[in-house]
């Protein structure tokens, strides 16, 4: 039985059809090292048992050679003598027959075995090689392939090109590989013919040359990948399909034959549950896929019969893709709309021919549809609308309900022509208004504002928005089945119908109030355009903000702060006069208050006479504990701080001596006797103020605040007086030392 030739063509398309041809081959290969490695050993057999019966024939001719009957007398007889030389003669006979079959063993070893052997050991064998190295870098290629086919199209094209070189070179040495197998195949197909019958070794060098020089002419690198103008167009495509986990890519042998525009289709990876069988697809257009349309490189859609969407292909390189393209009769795709000259761009009458038959085909087909509007369509459709409807020849032709179009392509498409027209439906002069309107608290300032503002639209603006507004109110109307509520068709609609004349960030930032402009439209439809709103001389100022701010910023009030002025010398000479001219006649207490400035004090009320400086205390020397002082009298002092941190003197209580701890260098003098002013050598910080306390007996008109102040400081330095007597001597000393 025949098999179909392998041709080295077949080596780069690599279809099934090869690979069964390769299978048929091996298959055959397979039996012919099988039948050969019997035949060998079946001969053999039979060499070495013809080997074994020459030796015991030998042996037999030997013996009878020697062989001679015993005789009784001095002489032999004729017969006895015939009888010897007939055993003699035999033995000859034998021996050479031996002989015979010897050399006929011996040549059925050395021209049939032993090639045979060789045959199988080194063609066999070396076929098996070239298998192995075929398979090997088959797997290495195809592993690539899928690596450089999930390649992002987004990449740099640096690492584009370098993923290209990988490739290009796996692939020069698979086809490499798989030219040589296809040789070394022939080559085996052909030696087991003369290796067996010698005559036909002249025919088969004739054709191993030619068959050598072909495969060196096929190994070129322009020879690769070149297919001849007679066969039709064949390859591996991997198709684009969607399946209940998700979409995924399955890998075809494709066949396209331009008679009749049909596409055959064979799997390559079999389900192991059931087998695919081939499928076959009419072509009706071809168009190449945008690379920023897919995320995968070499792709194309191709719209057939058999099907309702595009099925979209990718090739296994950009010439492959333009090698399908060419066959298909494909189309670059449309990088721009066609509505691209200036007077399509603008509100006329084929745009609103255009709006109202998409509107009463969405009426009629689409209302209940869910995610009508939201849901997209397919951009080849789309864009075959477009062109269908304006070309000024075909546009009054045009009939959707003819063309059974798909709903969401007719609302991708009237979308699409809404946001090609120069200048938005809602128009840039009102932008900002609309936005100042949707940005207010008030709901009713809202809806009479952009009430307003629908009707400062230009005429053919205002008839289309009403005209779309009707429809999408009628859309929103049935959302329990759609599941298109006016907050979300103002979504869609928003950027559509508005749009900011400069792409900023603040118009970025300000889609949301558009998207709200656009709701409040559709949910009052009815009463913004069932009659003008009233005129007004003035425009409607909004009303202020009811609800606070979420985020208002912590400020101090806004009454301005209250400045003091700083402390100088003529202000504390200022108040001392206006303290002498107001105070009791008590001279003991203002003394030579003026020699130096005093700080400011704090009055009690209006009643009160003004407060006078307060006389600085001497600076007394360490005091220590006196046995004879009156302990009920002894209280603990209350001293005061300045402002370098160190302590002060302490204020006189009279009894607060007892826990008073030595002063330190730098403090101020100690209490002074009562009539004599001494200047102030301490930071200006106000003391703690000593309860007020009249001996018994005193003078009524010492009442007063200040001279009880008085009073007490004379006290205490009558106390002080008395406790300087019990002073140490070592007390004493420091204190002389220290002043």
């Amino acid at each position: 039985m025949g098999h179909p030739p392998l041709e080295f063509s077949d080596c780069y398309s690599d279809s099934p059809d090869f690979r069964e041809t390769l299978k048929c081959y091996e298959l055959e290969l397979h039996r012919t090292s099988k039948f050969l490695k019997e035949l060998i050993k079946d001969g053999n057999s039979v060499i070495n048992a013809i080997k074994g019966y020459s030796v015991a024939v030998q042996k037999l001719s030997q013996t009878l050679g020697v062989f001679q009957f015993d005789v009784i007398g001095d002489s032999l007889t004729d017969d006895e003598i015939n009888i010897a030389q007939s055993f003699q003669e035999f033995a000859v006979l034998l021996q050479e027959a031996e002989h015979d079959r010897m050399m006929l063993v011996q040549n059925a070893s050395d021209l049939l075995i032993k090639p045979l052997e060789k045959f199988r050991k080194e063609q066999i064998a070396l076929t098996k090689e070239k298998r192995k190295k075929f398979e090997k870098e088959g797997e290495k290629y195809y592993s690539q392939l899928d690596k450089h086919l999930n390649l992002s199209a987004k990449k740099k094209e640096s690492q584009l090109q370098e993923a290209d070189e990988v490739l290009c070179k796996e692939r020069v040495n698979f086809y490499e590989s798989s030219v040589e197998y296809v040789y070394q195949i022939h080559q085996v197909q052909d030696r087991k013919k003369f290796d067996v019958v010698e005559p036909t070794r002249n025919h088969y060098e004739s054709t191993r040359e030619e068959m050598e020089d072909l495969m060196k002419r096929m190994k070129r690198s322009s020879q690769i990948c070149k297919r001849p103008s007679w066969l039709p167009m064949a390859g591996y495509l991997y198709c684009q399909e969607k399946w209940a986990l998700g979409v995924t890519w399955v890998k075809y042998y494709c066949k396209y034959r331009t008679e009749g525009r049909l596409l055959l289709m064979v799997p390559c990876e079999q389900k192991p549950t059931a087998k695919q069988g081939p499928t076959q697809l009419t072509l009706k257009s071809c168009v190449r896929r945008k690379t920023d349309s897919i995320d995968k490189r070499f792709c194309f859609d191709v719209e057939v019969n058999e099907r309702n969407t595009p099925v979209t292909f990718q090739a296994l390189s950009e010439g492959d893709r333009k090698l399908w393209m060419e066959a298909m009769d494909g189309k670059d795709p449309i990088y721009h709309s066609p509505i691209h000259k200036q007077a399509e761009m603008e509100l006329n009458e084929t745009g609103f021919t255009f709006v109202r038959m998409c509107v009463d085909y969405v009426e009629e087909k689409g209302l209940t549809q869910e995610g009508v509007y939201r849901t997209v369509g397919s951009n080849i459709q789309v864009q075959k609308l477009l062109n269908a409807f304006f070309d000024p020849a075909n546009s009054a032709d045009v009939d959707l309900r003819a063309g059974d179009w798909d709903v969401k392509t007719v609302t991708s498409a009237m979308k699409f022509y809404l946001r090609s027209l120069s200048e938005p439906l809602m128009t840039y002069d009102l932008h900002r208004d609309l936005l100042l309107a949707a940005k207010s608290d008030s709901l009713d300032f809202r809806l009479s504002e952009i009430h307003s503002l629908a009707y400062k639209l230009p005429e053919r603006n205002r008839e289309m928005l009403e005209m779309l507004l009707k429809h999408l109110a009628a859309v929103c109307g049935r959302s329990r089945d759609n599941l298109m509520t006016p907050s979300n068709m103002a979504v869609i609609y928003g950027p559509t119908l508005m749009r900011a004349k400069e792409e900023t960030v603040a118009a970025m930032l300000d889609i949301k109030f558009q998207n709200i402009v656009v709701e409040i439209l559709i949910e009052e439809y009815k009463k913004i355009f069932s009659h003008a709103p009233e005129d007004s001389n003035a425009p409607p100022v909004p009303p202020p903000r009811i609800t606070p701010r979420k985020r208002q910023p912590i400020t101090i009030s806004k009454r301005p702060p209250r400045l003091y002025p700083p402390p100088s010398h003529e202000r504390f000479v200022q108040q001392r006069r206006r303290t002498e001219n107001g105070a009791s006649s008590d001279s003991a207490v203002d003394g030579d208050a003026s020699a130096s400035p005093v700080p400011l004090q704090r009055t009690k009320s209006s009643n009160c006479p003004p407060l006078v400086p307060r006389e600085a205390p001497r600076k007394q020397a360490p005091l220590c504990r006196a046995a004879n002082v009156d302990a009920s009298r002894v209280e603990r002092p209350e001293s005061s701080s300045s402002p370098n941190g160190e302590r002060g003197p302490p204020v006189g209580r009279v009894a607060s001596f007892r826990g008073r701890r030595p002063p330190t260098k730098g403090d101020c003098d100690g209490p002074s006797r009562a009539g004599r002013a001494t200047p102030v050598c301490r930071p200006p910080v106000r003391p703690p103020e000593p309860p007020s306390r009249q001996p018994a007996g005193g003078d009524a008109s010492a009442a007063s605040y200040v001279a009880s102040k008085a009073k007490f400081f004379e006290n205490a330095s009558r106390n002080v007086s008395s406790l300087a007597a019990l002073q140490t001597p070592s007390a004493a000393t420091n204190e002389k030392k220290e002043s």
